[in-house]
């Protein structure tokens, strides 16, 4: 499949304060006054602490850039495409905004850049993390030390092949120790995919090519509300906020399907999806003791999708194909630990617990297809149970960190009020892990990490059911797939403003996508994820040093992977390079110009091509003392990038 895509987006951020100024000067401000003699601290780059990277945003070329979402473009080993964040090299990223996780994309872009205090990426996360978490980004931001009203407004205009439009209004008002906050946001984006995916394979002992257009338009509107309350008092702060999240989209596909060299069979699919979600989420934290934190933070999510689904073949006798589902799910979640010193190091012990609830109700309305694509009811629930213990100290120079980590999974799915025993089961993992390091001066840091963990694979892969793709492709899960038994061992190292990244895992059983003939009478390719052995190695140098106004930030590095699977090997390499820069000048100008690229090559069984040279680029401009923000980007300008 091959895709390539532009972006140009207006963003407009206003920022209204009325209130009296509870403390003119941040406790992390750069600049303080003493006695009337001005103190300039130096700003900071990007610094390994062990194998965390820490960037102090307040003070630096990043502040004013606009959002949140725009400083971590801007980051060592960050990676921003359109509101998703990823880690170069790693997958299964969590993050959190001070202390609580993220539960939705849009927090990031309603974030203001200058709110930003600190930003830090766990390359290592320990045992207070699931052990398929492969990096943690910890965000944390500065108090809003201004008393009474604040209003700000966020206007966005896109165009990518179709225009698409955001507006995000918030009010909050801050009384002594009580913030309370409302805000809402209503976007419509109108997105537009084309792109042609060939199959081919050995059938009844000829060579056969099965394939496929796409041209996809997705305009979907989703509306957000939501409003809440926090509270800080010295060492003491807790919250709530309550959100709804209504979505309403319209996915349509003008394609076409082929088998050899015969006529293409034009294809039409419509897709409406109906959905709404309900979360609820507190937070409690407090020192007592001057030694003891407390940190607990739990969430209640109810949520629902309809969708109706209608293939359709207006130029063929082919008679159509209907499908509808009804989705339905519940998730109670809570963190509960304890940090205290112990030994002479940090001690932290808690528990981390969910329970999940979703229950999917299938309907194929095509009779023939129902043969091979049944209807089905299916019914899963999860109660996991996690306790973890982690401990640091340092030894003069020298760092030490270990933990470990125990998980109770109880997984029941029932296929139409029948419980089936190949999906379901209860699992006992334990993950240990470690991490020495060794601190030459400020400016020179080195550390050595290793993991060991048992990772289920995502219960949407367990699944028997089947969907339907085309009249020749089917979708599904693999009941029979095994845990993943995992061992990574990574090393960080950095010296002035150099920084390198190697990363070594062995995986046994971890899965990968095939497609394989499916029994039916006609020609069926069957996608769906089989078990494998691969060893991966990922190597990344980083440079990253302010000099001046300028912020530059360059990654080069190699993805390399050991994997053979059916007589055939995957273990062709894949070298990327990343160069970000900022520019701040006078009146408030920031400029930002960001080159990729990357070659030709596997990614478990994926073959992705090169994509040499790709570049984004904005102009921003700061008016009313701050308190406004224009800006204009555009993705990738010269219409390079491609997902081949």
């Amino acid at each position: 499949m091959k895709v390539k895509i532009s972006t140009l987006i207006l963003t407009a951020i206003l920022i209204i304060e009325n209130g009296q100024a509870q403390n003119q000067q941040a406790t992390d401000s750069l600049t303080r006054e003493l006695q009337e003699v001005v103190v300039t601290a130096k700003q900071p780059a990007t610094k390994l602490v062990g194998s965390t990277l820490v960037s102090t945003i307040p003070g630096s070329n990043l502040a004013n850039l606009g959002t949140a979402l725009d400083v971590l473009a801007q980051l060592p080993m960050i990676k921003v495409t359109d509101n998703s964040v990823s880690v170069i090299g790693k997958s299964n990223i969590e993050i959190f905004i001070d202390g609580r996780p993220m539960r939705d994309e849009q927090e990031l872009s309603q974030l203001l850049s200058s709110n930003l205090k600190k930003v830090e990426l766990l390359m290592a996360p320990g045992a207070a993390y699931e052990s398929t978490t492969g990096a943690v980004l910890k965000i944390t931001t500065r108090q809003n030390f201004v008393q009474g009203l604040s209003l700000t407004d966020q206007f966005l205009l896109e165009r990518r092949r179709k225009w698409s439009v955001l507006d995000y209004l918030a009010l909050s008002y801050r009384a002594g120790n009580w913030e309370f906050f409302a805000n809402g946001t209503i976007n419509h984006n109108n997105s537009l995919t084309k792109g042609i995916t060939t199959n081919t394979l050995v059938y009844d002992g000829m060579k056969t090519t099965v394939g496929s257009s796409q041209h996809i338009s997705y305009p979907t509107t989703t509306g957000v509300v939501k409003a809440g309350f926090n509270y800080t008092n010295g060492p003491q702060s807790f919250g709530a906020y309550y959100r709804y999240n209504p979505e309403r989209g319209d996915f349509k596909n003008r394609g076409s399907e082929w088998l050899n060299d015969n006529p293409a069979i034009n294809s039409n699919i419509d897709k409406h999806i109906r959905a709404h979600s309900h979360l609820a989420s507190l937070y409690y934290e407090n020192t007592f003791a001057e030694k003891y934190l407390l940190h607990f933070d739990g969430d209640f999510r109810r949520s629902r999708a309809d969708n109706d689904v209608a293939t359709t073949y207006p130029e063929s006798v082919t008679p159509a194909v209907n499908s509808t589902d009804e989705r339905t799910s519940t998730l109670w979640a809570g963190k509960l630990y304890l940090n205290f010193p112990l030994w002479n190091g940090d001690f932290a012990v808690g528990t981390q617990d969910s329970y999940t609830h979703t229950s999917l109700d299938y309907r194929m309305l095509n009779s023939s297809v129902s043969e091979y694509i049944p209807s089905s009811l299916t019914d899963a629930r999860q109660t996991s149970a996690a306790l973890f213990a982690s401990w640091s100290r340092m030894f003069g120079k020298f760092s030490l960190s270990a933990g470990a980590r125990y998980e109770y999974v109880d997984y029941n799915f029932k296929v139409n009020d029948k419980r089936d025993k190949d999906v379901s089961r209860r699992d006992h993992l334990l993950t240990p892990d470690v991490s020495l390091g060794y601190s030459f001066n400020e400016e020179s840091q080195i550390s050595l990490s290793y993991k060991m963990a048992t990772v289920k694979p995502p219960y949407s892969q367990l699944t028997g059911s089947l969907n339907y793709v085309g009249l020749h492709q089917i979708e599904g899960g693999n009941p029979g797939l095994r845990d993943e038994r995992m061992h990574d061992v990574q090393l960080f190292g950095m010296w002035k403003g150099f920084m390198l990244q190697a990363d070594y895992t062995r995986s046994l059983d971890t899965y990968a996508f095939v497609k394989e003939i499916y029994p039916a009478d006609n020609l069926q390719l069957l996608m769906h994820p089989v078990n494998i052995d691969v060893s991966t190695l990922s190597l990344y140098l980083v440079w990253n040093q302010p000099v001046r106004r300028w912020t530059p930030n360059v990654t080069v590095g190699m993805y390399r992977q050991w994997l053979q699977l059916d007589n055939h090997r995957y273990d062709k390499p894949i070298f990327s390079y990343y160069f970000d820069n900022t520019v701040s000048l006078h009146r408030g100008w920031a400029i930002t110009a960001n080159v990729s690229g990357s070659s030709q090559g596997d990614m478990h069984t994926n073959r992705f091509g090169a994509s040499w040279f790709t570049m984004d680029a904005s102009v921003g401009k700061t008016f009313l003392n701050k308190s406004l923000t224009v800006k204009l980007s555009a993705t990738d300008i010269f219409n390079t990038a491609n997902n081949d």
